[in-house]
């Protein structure tokens, strides 16, 4: 049976603290649940550092570890808390290479949720690190996704900001893109709507449409495969889906595309308003619904 991808970041994790002599450090990671079931049950003696709820502090922790050769595991247990937690990261870490010479190598764990728990925690944030030089930016959802993730940042010299999701933590399945010679419409999902959006393509491929996914791990630096920028080509019309708000990584994205391509681009995100902690005033990501609403709006317009 088929890891699932909560198994792999455990199996990880364990072979980094126990074989390659790294650590793991962020707050509560030994509590209940040991960051939803992807630690390893291992404690300070083996690298699993608890550090204070001080999230300032805990960034500046991480930064010292990795100018000290340990290529730490920062484990941030919502993304919202980055707006505390990358001020050294992103002025310290992701610029030390550049200015110094010394590389600052660390794997930033920010893990994203949603539904219910207001306007600090939830979502993705990771337009935060991507205006900033010095930092790659992927978002595995996959078990092999997460395990190449893992081998590049060991074989690099940067700082890897890891945008994960908890709704995927339970996949076991790689995502694969969806193609066609000619697609009405390519989606470019990334985090958690790369799986809303395979369900909206294979919705909207009952009614008649040819939809094209082409999944997004890689934030930054994002590169167009030539398989892509053809399918584009063709279509002339794309959209791209995220978990954070539009105004950052998804428009950026977007804006590459259509200058490579010269297609009609769209963006999809989180609505640009705070989210509350009940139903009524929750701000999700785009679901299935609200994708085939978008894409059945775009093509109509195209017509």
């Amino acid at each position: 049976m088929s890891k699932t991808l909560r198994e792999k970041i455990k199996e990880i994790t364990k072979k980094h603290l126990v074989e390659s002599n790294g650590l793991a450090l962020g707050q509560c990671l030994t509590a209940v649940g040991w960051v939803g079931g992807t630690l390893p049950e291992l404690y300070e003696e083996n690298g699993m550092v608890e550090v204070s709820m001080a999230d300032v502090a805990g960034g500046g922790f991480a930064v010292g570890m990795a100018l000290a050769g340990r290529r730490p595991m920062y484990i941030i247990r919502y993304q919202g808390f980055n707006w505390f937690n990358a001020p050294i990261i992103i002025n310290y870490a992701c610029k030390s290479k550049e200015i110094w010479g010394v590389p600052c190598p660390m794997f930033v764990r920010s893990i994203a949720m949603e539904g219910g728990i207001g306007p600090v925690a939830g979502s993705s944030h990771h337009s935060l690190y991507y205006r900033m030089p010095g930092v790659i930016i992927r978002s595995p959802m996959s078990p092999m996704e997460y395990e190449k993730c893992y081998n590049d940042f060991m074989k690099s010299e940067d700082v890897y900001y890891v945008s994960e999701h908890r709704a995927s933590y339970g996949n076991s399945n790689e995502l694969e893109n969806i193609t066609f010679s000619k697609p009405d419409i390519c989606l470019f999902p990334i985090s958690i709507t790369r799986f809303a959006a395979m369900e909206a393509a294979d919705s909207l491929a009952k009614k008649g449409y040819k939809i094209a996914v082409y999944h997004i791990e890689t934030i930054k630096p994002f590169k167009i495969e030539p398989e892509t920028k053809v399918s584009l080509i063709v279509s002339g019309l794309g959209l791209v889906l995220d978990d954070d708000y539009c105004d950052g990584v998804a428009k950026a994205i977007a804006f590459d595309l259509s200058k490579e391509t010269g297609s009609f681009m769209e963006v999809i995100g989180l609505k640009n308003r705070t989210a509350g902690f009940s139903a009524k005033v929750d701000n999700l990501p785009p679901d299935k619904s609200d994708i085939e609403k978008k894409v059945i709006e775009m093509l109509e317009r195209k017509k």
